[in-house]
């Protein structure tokens, strides 16, 4: 039997007292019900204990109060390796289209080797909004077979969370300003993991007089505000690049004023029209005023069946081109319908790519549907190492410069361009490749 002593004696649990109450009383589950699974919840030693139980769906302990704005502050263990749990915030259950279900932004209790605890994720709804590929420092902070503090602030429409004092994620959005919170028992079909038990204790609320926490200046902000950047954000240096109004940051690759048609502002959106898949043949590619070095790009996308277009980075245009300008690119690209896919080697053209280089390793569950909104993400360091992002996932990694990456080049459609790539600075630009693509929340943080 595992231990059941708090791994975190510098922190007091002592009674609520001011604006903290109590959601668990040590002794009953008063103020609480079970939901949408059989597993089995019961107190034991001043902890509620789930238990997995075979051929459960996800089982929750629920509030039977919602809740709004709040810090919630528990200790949280779970007893072996490869069991998984969370704690639900503003959620619901049995509603219209989830029948049956609860759904709702999770905090993650994650165990496996993929290490996302503190992390968020959107039961029943839209999966993972913020995996710790996005804060991978964090990785190693939540502890197996110990009790873990897991603290959540939820106000406005800003979501952190931290484990073990440890700052974890930033999520702004948008849905579900109230409902309850719920503790998770993960559902199972192999026997051989019913009886894993997950444990949950301290458990207190604050709803009245919220001061927000600050986090480091290099947390990653998941921010699903249209256009927006939160005060966090703009202290720390991010800017946006597209307000959802202006093109003042832009102008066309081929010269100093924005293209004049091919491209279109609606409803905060930055689209790309279509010209029959014709490369730079309507209004042709657009370049940001400003170039840059080393800088974190963070931008939506939403691609249209069988279209393509790019996100490219350290384009000089000194290359005279008829169709693109020349830079490294990260591949935007419906990769069932359009046959750029099955080009290049080894799947280097497809969604999230670096484009005719390395091919994303991309997880089906982490790629939207066409016709939904991804985010994508470049970040450039100093030393020149250079990360692509997919709605969260860390899907490819190099190193400019770097004989791997010479190799690469060498054996590319590139290798006519002396030191592709290799530019200390360069211009931010989006492709028209002829299709309809739209773009969304374009920020860029420059790093140092």
């Amino acid at each position: 039997m595992v231990s059941l002593v708090c791994s975190v004696p510098s922190i007091s649990f002592a009674q609520s007292s001011g604006s903290w109450k109590n959601l668990f009383d040590g002794k009953t589950l008063n103020g609480w019900k079970r939901v949408a699974g059989t597993a089995n919840y019961k107190v034991e030693d001043g902890a509620i204990v789930g238990t997995t139980v075979v051929n459960s769906g996800n089982t929750f302990l629920i509030t039977e109060k919602g809740y709004g704005d709040f810090v919630l502050e528990l200790d949280a263990m779970i007893e072996v390796d490869g069991a998984n749990s969370g704690i639900q915030t503003r959620s619901h259950f049995d509603t219209p289209g989830f029948k049956g279900k609860v759904y709702g932004r999770q905090i993650e209790m994650d165990p496996t080797d993929r290490a996302w605890s503190g992390g968020v994720y959107d039961e029943a709804r839209r999966q993972w909004l913020y995996p710790l590929d996005l804060n991978a420092k964090a990785k190693p902070v939540f502890k197996v077979g110990q009790y873990n503090h897991i603290k959540i602030e939820c106000i406005g429409d800003e979501t952190k969370t931290w484990v073990n004092n440890v700052p974890i994620a930033y999520v702004v959005d948008t849905i579900d300003r109230t409902g309850f919170i719920g503790l998770q028992v993960h559902g199972i079909s192999n026997k051989a993991d019913e009886g894993k038990k997950v444990y949950f204790k301290n458990i207190r609320i604050q709803t009245e007089n919220l001061k927000p926490v600050p986090f480091p200046a290099d947390i990653y902000v998941v921010n699903f505000k249209q256009n927006y950047l939160t005060p966090y954000e703009k202290q720390h240096g991010w800017k946006l690049l597209f307000d959802g109004k202006s093109t003042a940051n832009w102008r066309s690759a081929k010269g100093d004023a924005f293209p004049k048609k091919g491209w279109e502002i609606k409803n905060g959106v930055l689209s790309v029209l279509p010209s029959q898949g014709k490369e730079a043949a309507n209004g042709g590619d657009i370049v940001t005023k400003d170039q840059y070095s080393a800088f974190d790009l963070s931008f939506e996308f939403k691609l249209t069946p069988g279209a393509n277009s790019g996100v490219k980075y350290f384009v000089t245009l000194n290359e005279k081109t008829e169709g693109s300008a020349i830079g490294l690119e990260y591949q935007v690209l419906d990769d069932e319908l359009h046959p750029d896919a099955k080009l290049g080697r080894d799947g280097n053209r497809t969604l999230a790519s670096l484009y005719d280089l390395i091919k994303a390793d991309k997880q089906p569950r982490f790629t939207h549907r066409i016709g939904e909104w991804n985010t994508g993400r470049v970040v450039v360091y100093p030393d020149n190492r250079v990360e692509h992002y997919l709605n969260g996932l860390k899907v490819l990694e190099y190193t400019r410069g770097s004989q791997q990456y010479k190799d690469l080049v060498a054996m590319s459609k590139y290798n006519v361009w002396p030191n592709f790539g290799m530019a200390p600075a360069g211009h931010i630009l989006l492709q028209d490749h002829g299709d309809k693509v739209s773009y969304r929340s374009i920020k860029i943080k420059q790093l140092n």
